[in-house]
């Protein structure tokens, strides 16, 4: 027996396919991120400390520290992101992909669309299918050697079931990263249809060329509907602390992702 919301969900196999390579040296294993970069040496000396207190090993806070938030508040607009108060606008989570599931839990009712890439990371768009929303794609498209959005397909993909335009940017697998036109447009959209942005700005800063962090929150109009996913995963090289964020445009809806964080992820790694 299968339910629905498993129906489009296809089997797990990337460990399967990657083994195939076996230990040949010359193949350089992506699937799990696997790098010999390692995480911050700031990062494992606080994480040795904490291991064995009794504050790292709690229930509470349920919706995460106090100062891991005005953290996460700070890096957004340190990077050109308009102010949060991180204690009433932020939730932690244990991991993005917690927070990517508490987000679109909140933001949609079982049916409604959201539009997504394509290609984008298929986490993204199953756990839309999880949620009970139905993923709508816009074609990325090779043009003089690089991904640009089909602006056209973007705003075709609008309907009036559409509620969420979820962005991964920089996105992967493609390395598509969105130029102020399509910034623009799809700020347009949002504010056009009264639609949500949930962006996911993972691997925001690793850009070359010269290219500078764009975040949608500050553009005109954007900061009261955007919910930002954040986590301390790629960037920074710490997979297995599966600490997240959630930053909402106001209080209201913090409660709500806070109410399904604690029946989803219940509570976030203390010591993490």
């Amino acid at each position: 027996m299968s339910v629905r919301r498993l129906a489009e969900i296809p089997g797990f196999n990337i460990d399967r396919v990657a083994a195939a390579a076996g230990d040949d040296p010359e193949v350089l294993r992506l699937e799990n991120l696997d790098t010999d970069l390692a995480p911050p040496e700031e990062a494992m000396a606080a994480t040795r400390d904490a291991i064995g207190t009794d504050e790292a090993n709690s229930w509470l806070p349920f919706t995460g520290r106090d100062d891991l938030k005005h953290a996460a508040a700070r890096l957004i607009n340190r990077r050109g992101g308009p102010a949060y108060d991180g204690p009433r606008e932020i939730v932690i989570t244990s991991g993005e992909g917690d927070a990517m599931l508490d987000a679109l839990l909140c933001l949609t009712d079982p049916g409604d669309e959201v539009i997504l890439t394509d290609p984008t990371y298929a986490g993204m768009i199953n756990r839309v299918r999880l949620a009970g929303a139905v993923p709508r794609l816009a074609p990325l498209r090779v043009q003089d050697e690089a991904w640009r959005l089909d602006l056209d397909a973007l705003a075709a993909a609008v309907s009036d079931r559409t509620r969420v335009v979820f962005i991964n940017n920089a996105s992967f697998p493609s390395g598509w990263v969105a130029s102020d036109a399509e910034w623009a447009a799809i700020c347009t959209l949002c504010l056009d249809h009264d639609l949500t942005l949930l962006y996911w700005g993972g691997f925001e800063a690793v850009l070359f060329d010269g290219r500078q962090v764009r975040h949608p929150a500050s553009m005109p109009g954007m900061r009261e509907r955007t919910v930002i996913i954040g986590s301390a995963a790629l960037e920074l090289r710490m997979i297995a602390w599966r600490i997240g964020w959630v930053v909402c445009p106001n209080a209201e809806l913090a409660n709500d992702v806070s109410r399904v964080q604690i029946y989803n992820g219940l509570t976030p790694s203390g010591f993490s």
